[in-house]
C-alpha cells in the first residue's frame, strides 16, 4: 500500500501548554512519517490562493476553546466579520432566526434544539427528541455551508463540528467538499476531540490543547 505524507513542524508552548502542528501541505522524500492515508481514499488538497487557512483546534475533552472565543471578539472589535457557530452547545434557544450580534461584527449562534440541553441516555431512549435535536443541528449546518460559500465573512468558526460527525448528524464528506469549495478571506477554524485523519491533512495548522 503506497502511502503519502505531509511535513508536520511541531511546536509546543510549555507554559500554556499548547501544541501546534502546522502543515505546508508539500510532500517530499524527508517529510516525517506522521500521518498516512491510504491512496484509496485520496482527498483533492488542492490550494486555495483566494482563501485564508484551516485552522483545527484539538483537545481530549469538551469546553476547553474559551481562547478561541476570546480571540474572535477581538477580531471583530478590529473590524473583522466573524461568524461563531456553536453547534452542539445549548441552553440559549438560539436557532439561526436568533442569533446574537457582539461587538458590532460577530455573529454567535446556537443550534435552537441541541445535545448539551440533555443528558446522553435521555436522548438515546427518547427518538423523538434525537430526530428534533439531529434535524436542528442540521438544519445549523445548512446555515454554515451556505456562510462558507457565500463570500460574505472574514472568520468562520464551526465550535464542536467534529462531534457532529461522529454522532452522525454531519456527513464528514459533506465537511470536506465544502471546505474545499469554499469562499472566505479569511480561516476556517474547526474544534473538537476526534479529528478524522482526512480533515488533518486538508487542515494548514493544528492546534492541541493540553490540560
Amino acid at each position: 500500500m503506497q502511502c503519502n505524507r505531509i511535513q508536520i513542524i511541531l511546536h509546543v508552548d510549555k507554559k500554556s501548554k499548547i501544541m501546534v502542528i502546522s502543515s505546508s501541505n508539500r510532500y517530499s522524500k524527508n517529510n516525517l512519517d506522521v500521518i498516512k492515508v491510504s491512496s484509496d481514499s485520496k482527498i483533492n488538497l488542492k490550494r486555495f490562493i483566494n482563501n485564508g487557512q484551516i485552522q483545527i483546534y484539538q483537545s481530549s475533552y469538551r469546553g476547553s476553546y474559551s481562547s478561541i472565543i476570546s480571540d474572535s471578539l477581538r477580531n471583530a472589535a478590529l473590524g473583522r466579520k466573524v461568524l461563531l457557530v456553536q453547534l452542539m452547545k445549548g441552553g440559549v434557544n438560539q436557532g439561526i432566526t436568533n442569533a446574537i450580534k457582539l461587538c458590532g461584527n460577530l455573529t454567535w449562534i446556537r443550534s435552537s434544539h441541541s445535545f448539551d440541553q440533555y443528558n446522553s441516555e435521555e436522548i438515546e431512549n427518547n427518538e423523538t427528541l434525537k430526530k428534533s435535536i439531529h434535524e436542528s443541528t442540521y438544519e445549523l449546518w445548512k446555515f454554515c455551508k451556505n456562510e462558507l460559500l457565500s463570500g460574505e465573512n472574514d472568520q468562520i468558526i464551526l465550535d464542536e463540528i467534529f462531534l457532529a460527525i461522529e454522532m452522525k448528524i454531519i456527513d464528514k464528506d459533506d465537511l470536506i467538499s465544502t471546505l474545499e469549495n469554499r469562499f472566505i478571506s479569511g480561516d476556517v477554524i474547526l474544534t473538537g476531540t476526534d479529528i478524522p485523519k482526512d480533515l488533518l491533512l486538508m487542515a494548514n495548522q493544528i492546534t492541541e490543547l493540553r490540560s
